[in-house]
């Protein structure tokens, strides 16, 4: 079922922004630090497949990204959104 995103919140990192979603995306935190680490987890590994995205933090509604530094949030925002409305 697909999410659909509510709201992009920066944060007070630069290089992190949340995305508020319209349900839950897990009932128990889970981090991914690199895409190594999702392998196991399509969605997370489909997030790591967008250049420029550096880590993940799924918790309840929302989905923090963050990127590195020398990539816009523009190249990420609708990538995002699509990759999480296609699931």
């Amino acid at each position: 079922m697909p999410f659909r995103v509510n709201e992009v919140q920066p944060t007070p990192n630069p290089n992190a922004a949340k995305f508020i979603l319209d349900r839950d995306i897990v009932s128990q935190p889970m981090s991914f630090f690199n895409a190594e680490a999702a392998t196991d987890y399509p969605l997370a590994k489909k997030l790591f497949a967008i250049p420029g995205v550096s880590s993940l933090l799924f918790l309840n509604d929302f989905v923090t990204i963050n990127k590195r530094p020398d990539v816009a949030w523009d190249e990420i925002t609708t990538s995002v959104e699509k990759v999480l409305a296609a699931e």
